[in-house]
């Protein structure tokens, strides 16, 4: 994606995150859990996958695996029954299998509130960590996928060639009374208003504000 070489002032980027607080006062992911626990197993699905086809299988599976003991007990060839419609399944149950061993033994069977920890488990990297620190424990991270990587760029919110720098960017110029819920306003605006080959321009509550020079004209 090309990327642009203006940046949004800090007026207008704070005009943004108003305009979004203010439709959706309380974001959260669309990941169904009632636990850490359940949340990072499902992050961990859903890579390269959507969240409504993991929440498809985990509501089976949480059913009757939803602690790492429970799915160790499992193993992963069951594992793998109830996460098969999911992309990558075979990789995902043996690095679950895994992650749950690592935190039932060196973790308490708790998962981590640090970077380091998390991403040392299989199958969780920056992005992952990030979803975790931010959604479970409230930490003000910005996990940058696809949907908020094309919003950042396009908008000029925070313009970068790679998903870290974009990250930095948005960490270094969202206001900080925003950086909690950004994450989840900048997704959902990406998956649901500035898609990728049919922004619905015409539906954006920022679009006065966006400095993308193919936006629609309304």
């Amino acid at each position: 994606m090309e990327t642009k070489t203006i940046t949004l002032n800090k007026n207008k980027r704070h005009q943004i995150f108003e305009r979004l607080k203010k439709q959706n006062p309380k974001p959260t992911t669309e990941l169904v859990y009632n636990s850490e626990f359940e949340l990072l197993i499902s992050v961990i699905l859903s890579a390269q996958a959507t969240d409504v086809s993991v929440n498809k299988a985990t509501v089976q599976l949480f059913k009757v695996a939803n602690t790492p003991e429970a799915i160790l007990k499992l193993g992963v060839n069951k594992l793998k029954k109830y996460i098969k419609t999911i992309g990558l399944f075979n990789t995902k149950a043996k690095n679950i299998i895994e992650t749950c061993r690592i935190l039932k033994q060196d973790h308490d069977s708790q998962v981590p509130c640090d970077r380091a920890s998390l991403e040392a488990l299989p199958g969780v990297g920056r992005k992952t960590a990030n979803v975790i620190l931010n959604t479970a424990f409230g930490l003000p991270t910005i996990a940058v996928d696809t949907h908020i990587f094309r919003v950042s760029n396009r908008t000029g919110i925070a313009p970068g060639k790679t998903v870290l720098e974009v990250e930095k960017k948005l960490i270094k110029f969202i206001p900080d009374e925003f950086k909690k819920d950004a994450h989840h306003w900048l997704i959902l605006h990406g998956r649901y208003v500035c898609m990728a080959r049919k922004p619905n321009c015409t539906s954006c509550l920022i679009y006065e504000y966006c400095e993308w020079k193919d936006k629609n004209i309304i």
